[in-house]
């Protein structure tokens, strides 16, 4: 945080402050922006639109951008492609691998952290983005079968090579994440962490402060669903919008968890703020009590919602706000994914 009070415009705000990623990692934003929604996963999008909000972000001091290779099957690194190109040397560039996808049946995932693999999805990375190395490449997800400091010294030889700078992990436990470190340096681990979800400050956030490391959290606005921009996920959102299949978002659990975020309500209405912003905000205060770096990647691709984001880096929220908050994610119902093979949960 870098100040108190009102958050919701973005007049009068300075530029956003910077954070190293991991002991000598790279310096990026305090707020990233993740680009996934740009082309995958929540609907139909605005090309032009989505474009236009990668401009503002770097206008308004966002440096740091999140990619995968599975969002869309390479679709959202081709379309980051031109904007990271003209701007290579202001950009920190994030992409990940481990999500083999089926072109004929793209809801059969398979998780690969092998090396063949990794080689291949590098290289393809590399082409489809246009750049001759990733900043920040970031094993996608954890295959349990492979050793991971063998997934981890296959990632090292990319950055021996040039072809990756710095290395990071996604939803993977403390101890996988030491066992990681141990083989190379690991800049900054990505899992979920918002107001819903905190299993990591259990374990993962514990390792990241005892090894140097950064903490990324990806949705830290519940997939949209803590900025109030929907409730039924079932009723309210597109045919191919992916939230459609996650169970905290539709059904009965959808109208229970839709009732915890009045708290969040009136703490934004007390700072003339967002519930988007009351979010962010808490992110960071977490972050600051557990005495680690972190910058967040809200989603967004509307340039109305990035500059709101954005303005979230100026409100700090009090103790006793903090406090009412504090119960929510206990109260939370439904799972984050219909899979939960796909996250941590289950190897702490």
């Amino acid at each position: 945080m870098v100040s108190t009070g009102s958050a919701a415009g973005t007049s009068g705000a300075g530029p956003l402050p910077t954070v190293e990623l991991g002991r000598g990692g790279p310096r990026v934003s305090v707020q990233g922006l993740g680009c996934m929604g740009m082309s995958f996963a929540y609907g139909p999008t605005d090309a032009d639109e989505a474009r236009a909000t990668l401009e503002r972000a770097l206008e308004l001091g966002v440096t740091f951008f999140d990619t995968a290779d599975m969002y869309g099957m390479g679709e959202n690194e081709e379309f980051l492609a031109p904007f990271v190109q003209a701007h290579r040397d202001e950009v920190v560039l994030a992409t990940k691998f481990a999500i083999s996808l089926d072109p004929d049946d793209p809801a059969k995932r398979v998780i690969r952290n092998d090396r063949p693999y990794i080689r291949q999805a590098v290289e393809a990375s590399l082409r489809r983005l246009g750049v001759d190395e990733i900043d920040l490449y970031y094993m996608h997800r954890r295959d349990v079968n492979v050793p991971i400091e063998e997934t981890v010294g296959a990632m090292a030889e990319l950055v021996a090579e040039g072809k990756v700078k710095h290395l990071g992990l996604s939803e993977v436990t403390g101890d996988e994440l030491r066992a990681a470190h141990a083989v190379h340096p690991i800049a900054a681990v990505q899992s979920e962490w918002s107001l819903f979800s905190r299993d990591v400050e259990r374990g993962v956030v514990p390792a990241v402060r005892e090894l140097g490391a950064a903490f990324v959290p990806y949705s830290p606005l519940g997939r949209g669903f803590l900025t109030g921009a929907f409730v039924h996920a079932d009723k309210e959102l597109s045919r191919e919008d992916f939230r459609k299949t996650m169970p905290r978002f539709t059904g009965d659990n959808a109208a229970a968890n839709a009732a915890l975020l009045e708290p969040v309500r009136e703490i934004a209405e007390a700072h003339g703020a967002t519930l988007a912003q009351v979010a962010l905000a808490w992110v960071h205060a977490r972050a600051a009590a557990h005495d680690v770096t972190v910058a967040p990647i809200p989603g967004t691709r509307r340039r109305t919602r990035l500059e709101e984001n954005v303005a979230a880096a100026r409100l700090a929220l009090t103790a006793g706000e903090l406090e009412l908050l504090e119960p929510i994610a206990d109260r939370v119902a439904g799972t984050r994914y219909a899979d939960m093979g796909f996250t941590s949960a289950g190897r702490e």
